[in-house]
This record gives C-alpha cells, structure tokens and sequence, in this order.
C-alpha cells in the first residue's frame, strides 16, 4: 500500500468539505497545543469559531502560526494480514500553515458566520447582534498547503 501526494487542488477543497472537525495546532511556549475545531473554508482562508476568551485565544494572540489537519476515513486495510507492518488506515489528510488573525468587524463577521453555517448545514440563518458580537471569530490565511492519501492500492497493470 503507498502514500501518495495530492496536488489537485479541487481535491484537497473536497477533502476538507466532507470534515466536519478540523485539528488547530498552536505552539504555547514551546509546548503543543491542539484543539478539534468548527471551520468553513473560504478560498484561500480557513475560518474557525470560537469562544472570544481562553486558553486558546490568549495562545493565538502570544503566537498566531498555526497548522491545521483535516482527516478523512478510517478504514483498516493490510497487504497480508500476518504481517503488522503492512497495516494501514486508507485515509486523506491536508495540513495548512498560516497565521491566526481575529476579526472584530461586525459585517465581517456576520458573513463568515454564514459560511461557517453553510459547512454543517443547506438552511440560510440570520444572526441577531448579540450573538455576532460576542462570538469569537479567527481568519486563517493559508500559507502552506499539503495533502497526502495513505493506504492506497498501487497501480499496476493488472489492477488498473
């Protein structure tokens, strides 16, 4: 079973949009840190939800570099089932570097709030006030991007 690189990045979008929980890692002095999080996708930004206080928030505003993962399936697979080193969970991953940046604009957060919704659900929603000014909002710009399929069949021709 091999490990391929995906490059397509139509397929890296469709890998992230059937997640329904992304991994934000952040680096809280000099000790990982990673949290399952709500996301949209946004073009070239990931959009994350959140609470506008705690442990997160005060490590994103010490150290805003981030990395997020998005994994897809789980299934067990093995090239012989006596030998443990051929076992492999058939997955998808992407993983994104950026940098965390909060949004304080009401209108922009109303927006992102609805693609955020768009991600989980096909339902429009409106947001009163409150409920925009106090939720936490946080902008990813995607500086890296890498994705990867593990425990995939090789291609021969007698498989193809």
């Amino acid at each position: 079973m091999r490990t391929y690189l995906i490059e397509d990045r139509g397929k890296i979008n469709e890998i992230i949009k059937a997640c329904k929980t992304c991994y934000l890692a952040m680096a809280e002095e000099n000790a990982p840190y990673v949290l399952p999080m709500n996301f949209a996708l946004n073009g070239d930004w990931v959009i994350l939800h959140s609470a506008q206080t705690g442990r997160m928030w005060e490590t994103l505003k010490k150290n805003p570099k981030v990395c997020i993962n998005w994994t897809l399936g789980e299934e067990l697979a093995w090239q012989d089932v006596q030998v443990g080193c051929s076992y492999r969970v058939k997955s998808e991953s992407v993983l994104v570097e950026g940098e965390a940046a909060f949004v304080d604009d009401f209108d922009e957060k109303y927006e992102l709030l609805k693609m955020l919704m768009a991600q989980y659900s096909d339902r429009e929603f409106k947001f009163n006030a409150p409920a925009v000014k106090n939720v936490g909002l946080i902008k990813v710009k995607i500086e890296k991007l890498s994705a990867k399929e593990f425990g995939a069949k090789a291609i021969t021709p007698w498989n193809s």
